[in-house]
């Protein structure tokens, strides 16, 4: 399948249409952004990392039940997904409190929850991506409070399953931020990615962080970290 004309290009990727209306292909790049796109950088190999990751995850997902953008792996960097509608919402998962968590409730970083956190954004730039609840949801209009119990209902399943999975990798999944989009009956179905870039992944046994907040911390070794993520993941196959 051939790429037709560039529809959308992000901090993390581009989108192209194809000659099938319903199919998109997804091309990532190496670029990397943090707070909001006030710091910028580049992470080398971070593109094919997150490409065959998130596939890699997604297709795990599927097999549990959850549907998802993905349909085909091109290449390395480049990936067929379904076209949807995104919902404007970015749903974060925390399991152990860090980043934004940590500042805002004052918990130290690696504080174990004692409840699953689910959160939501508004996802808009402009305005930083704001904390948004159910009510600002619904009066705002971004999903039905049906679509909003079936987000929530899939966030959590995912995780469940995420985390039983990457334990095996000796990888804890601390949070994580997701987006689900609408296909054009309405279905609502996980999109955009699953990566060291959009989840905070700590080794279970140092707590050495194996995911973005290296780059946005200036820890060093960034490749190596994402590269150490999918070699674990794919050696458990």
């Amino acid at each position: 399948m051939d790429k037709k004309e560039l529809l959308y290009e992000g901090k993390a990727k581009r989108v192209y249409t194809t000659a099938d209306e319903q199919l998109l292909i997804v091309a990532y790049k190496d670029e990397a952004t943090a707070f909001n796109g006030v710091k910028k950088g580049t992470i080398s190999g971070k593109g094919i990392v997150n490409n065959r990751l998130s596939n890699h995850l997604m297709k795990m997902l599927e097999t549990k039940g959850i549907p998802t953008h993905f349909v085909e792996e091109l290449s390395d960097r480049e990936t067929v997904v379904k076209k949807v509608t995104i919902v404007p919402l970015e749903v974060i998962v925390r399991n152990i409190a860090a980043g934004s968590l940590s500042k805002r409730l004052g918990l130290p970083e690696g504080t174990i929850m004692k409840k699953t956190v689910l959160e939501y954004s508004y996802k808009d730039d402009a305005l930083g991506d704001p904390m948004i609840n159910d009510y600002h949801i619904a009066a705002l209009e971004l999903a039905t409070q049906e679509e909003l119990e079936q987000i929530a209902s899939y966030a959590f399943r995912i995780n469940d399953v995420l985390r039983t999975y990457l334990k095996d990798a000796q990888i804890e999944l601390v949070d994580f931020k997701i987006e689900f989009g609408r296909t054009a009956d309405g279905t609502i179905i996980l999109a955009d990615e699953i990566s060291p870039d959009t989840c905070r992944f700590w080794d279970t046994v140092s707590n050495e962080k194996l995911d973005k907040d290296r780059f946005r911390r200036d820890l060093g070794n960034v490749e190596e970290a994402y590269q150490e993520v999918m070699s674990r993941l794919f050696g458990l196959n």
